[in-house]
């Protein structure tokens, strides 16, 4: 049986294989049922979420979005933020990486109380100031390239790893970090 195509149809017929293809193929990251309005971070994308059994996860939970760390690289001059629970839960450690000295300047303000916010828990958690040590805090002139942290304390263990909280020293605000 000999086939042969009018002039004209090969676009149409490609159209058609290339259309039919994308058809057959899965869609990861949609569920078929309707998903309720995500809380977002300050970038703006979706909060993370635990994965379900069987259900793709294509995103590393931890990360901040590149937006928000050009953000904060542009703006503050630091990267590399994290929170993480130390000290079997008693503190909360935020810790970051100095890449611009002169706009870190203000994060490491004496002057500024820094706090933790974490809205599902509903708690402000401070620096601790202990009598022979001081505050639990690095407040040194800022290095280019060198990693700072300060500790808040979490008397009670109100917040828990997986939580998103806000980080706030003076005028700096760290949102939408989870803690480790």
């Amino acid at each position: 049986m000999k086939h042969t195509l009018k002039l004209g149809t090969k676009p149409w017929l490609l159209a058609g294989v290339l259309a039919g293809s994308l058809l057959s193929l899965p869609v990861s990251g949609q569920t078929s049922a309707p998903a309720a309005a995500a809380p977002t971070n300050p970038a703006g994308n979706a909060a993370a979420k635990s994965p379900t059994p069987g259900t793709p996860f294509h995103f590393q939970e931890n990360r901040l979005p590149r937006r928000a760390e050009m953000y904060y690289q542009g703006f503050w001059g630091i990267d590399s933020l994290g929170v993480k629970e130390v000290e079997s839960g008693e503190l909360i450690r935020f810790s970051w990486r100095v890449v611009d000295a002169q706009k870190a300047k203000a994060i490491h303000d004496k002057k500024s109380e820094p706090v933790l916010v974490d809205p599902r828990a509903g708690v402000k958690l401070v620096v601790p100031s202990l009598e022979k040590v001081g505050q639990l805090r690095q407040s040194s002139t800022p290095i280019e390239g060198k990693s700072y942290w300060m500790a808040f304390s979490n008397k009670g263990h109100v917040v828990k790893p997986g939580d998103r909280v806000s980080v706030v020293i003076g005028l700096f605000k760290a949102e939408g970090l989870v803690v480790q």
